[in-house]
């Protein structure tokens, strides 16, 4: 599990950053990957990348700005001519149905899969066996929204060594085990799950927040969580301009990601104001001054998740 990222520039791209777009890669855990926001210009940086729109499973959109959404459904369209064929579900706030609809409709897209809008106001939104998603209220000028992903725990490991050596084969009754069953051997003896599986593997939690000023829901949404993204659209020295435009600045990510108990911090979402990677190091100092554990989203870059 890892996070990569498409785009992290903020209001408009850039010779050198894309506008927002997210990816979650899950390749191991369901062998497809979900995005976050789908600025302008993602499928192109797609194709410059190692993803492949068929493995797209679920996109999430923050909220209706332009620079979260405006390539969506060029996106949904090539997706099908690039091999796509699996569903795809979209989540979004109210809006993005019809935002969608119309212009697919409009542009006579031709979509060869099952293609799937839901709209929330947050709360619970996804969930099955692997995870589950809540979706919480930010503080932005339109209706923002952030996104809490939860891996469940896995059952832990059998001891095979000792399973052979009461002899047990490999074969159904190691899947009881690995569920937590108590299974009995042909000689009559009881074998307990508790005495030949490990501890459960603890699930990881991952904060994807959109553009937001600090506020209380960035606070829940964020608690404990394995690795946070947080919006970091300007510097410290621009503070008040980051509360009358409803952005906040990287010490303030820190803030959260340290209130919140959080184990990681990431930052994206850089004005444009800074045009090269040098002139972010600062926003990085400032948040590490708070966070020790901050560092910098890049584009075409990887960041692994890792488990406690």
């Amino acid at each position: 599990m890892e996070l990569y990222f498409l785009g992290t520039n903020a209001g408009i791209p850039t010779l050198q950053r894309n506008v927002t777009s997210i990816v979650l890669r899950l390749l191991e855990e369901r062998r497809s990957y979900w995005m976050f926001d789908c600025g302008e210009g993602t499928q192109q940086q797609v194709l410059k990348s190692p993803l492949r729109l068929g493995k797209l499973e679920k996109l999430f959109i923050t909220h209706m700005h332009g620079d979260h959404l405006f390539g969506l459904p060029g996106l949904i369209s090539s997706r099908g001519y690039q091999g796509g064929t699996s569903p795809l579900t979209v989540y979004g706030p109210p809006g993005i149905k019809a935002y969608l609809e119309t212009s697919l409709s409009l542009s006579q897209s031709r979509i060869p899969y099952k293609l799937e809008i839901i709209e929330h106001t947050g709360g619970l939104i996804f969930e099955d066996e692997g995870f589950k998603v809540e979706a919480g209220l930010l503080e932005h000028r339109i209706d923002s929204y952030g996104y809490r992903i939860v891996e469940k725990d896995s059952p832990g490991s059998l001891n095979t060594e000792l399973l052979k050596a009461k002899g047990l084969k490999p074969g159904p009754l190691y899947g009881k085990l690995k569920k937590g069953f108590d299974v009995m051997t042909e000689e009559g003896e009881t074998i307990h799950a508790t005495d030949v599986l490990s501890k459960p593997k603890r699930g990881r939690v991952i904060t994807i927040l959109g553009d937001t000023r600090p506020c209380p829901g960035a606070l829940h949404l964020s608690l404990d969580a394995d690795l946070l993204l947080h919006e970091a659209t300007f510097s410290q020295d621009l503070t008040d301009m980051a509360y009358q435009y409803y952005h906040s600045t990287a010490l303030q990510a820190a803030e959260c990601a340290k209130e919140a108990g959080a184990r990681r911090l990431l930052l994206t979402h850089f004005s444009s104001r800074y045009s090269s990677f040098d002139e972010l190091v600062p926003l990085l100092e400032e948040a590490r001054s708070v966070f020790p554990e901050t560092q910098l989203a890049e584009e075409f870059t990887a960041f692994p998740i890792y488990r406690r």
